[in-house]
């Protein structure tokens, strides 16, 4: 792990991986006693944010033994999708699969949300195995509808309101990604793991 000094009262901690970021910020919030004055603790792709925090703290955190995560760390929350998207066939040939067969294993993928970004309520889901990893569109859609379930790289997200992008659609929930009345007001919040449910188009 690297550590690096942002301003006066900030440091950047960096891993080789999504899932290293994952046992990191788990382990952050574990130990946040440890780390005196922190504000905020902000996970991305390879990076965790500390906010408010002493410089001279940055030796002792480079020292410090990270577990990996167990499968079973953490909160979870079940999402019905349909598999309905735009991209479904072009995905279920890549696969070498059918569109039932994108079903099941989007659905049998233990997926964690490592971090949170693009816009309020996308969280970033890792966990899909490295052989179903598929490229972006080559010509990003204008409009995305809200709730629609993405692929893109490593990453599964599910879009919270209508917006553009490129991922692949391979379907649509009713879920509420994003609610400022409930707390916390996003669903995907990092660490939480994610469990998709097929339930009829």
């Amino acid at each position: 792990m690297r550590v690096l000094p942002v301003g006066a009262r900030a440091l950047l901690l960096e891993v080789d991986s999504a899932e290293e970021v994952a046992a990191l910020h788990a382990e952050l919030l574990r130990r946040r006693d440890e780390l005196g004055t922190v504000v905020d603790i902000v996970p991305a792709a390879r990076t965790v944010l500390l906010d408010g925090v002493a410089p001279e703290l940055a030796p002792r955190l480079a020292r410090w033994e990270v577990p990996p995560l167990r499968a079973q760390d953490g909160p979870e929350v079940t999402v019905p999708v349909r598999f309905d998207g735009p991209d479904l066939d072009d995905v279920a040939r890549a696969w070498d699969t059918d569109r039932p067969g994108v079903a099941r294993l989007v659905c049998a993928t233990p997926f964690r949300v490592a971090f949170c970004g693009f816009a309020p309520g996308f969280g970033y889901l890792t966990g899909l195995p490295e052989r179903y990893r598929l490229p972006r569109r080559a010509t990003p859609r204008t409009a995305v509808p809200a709730g629609s379930l993405a692929l893109a790289g490593e990453y599964a997200g599910v879009y919270p309101r209508s917006s553009p992008g490129g991922w692949q659609l391979v379907g649509s929930t009713d879920a509420v990604l994003w609610d400022p009345a409930r707390e916390p007001a996003a669903l995907f919040t990092p660490g939480v793991r994610v469990r998709f449910e097929e339930v009829p188009a």
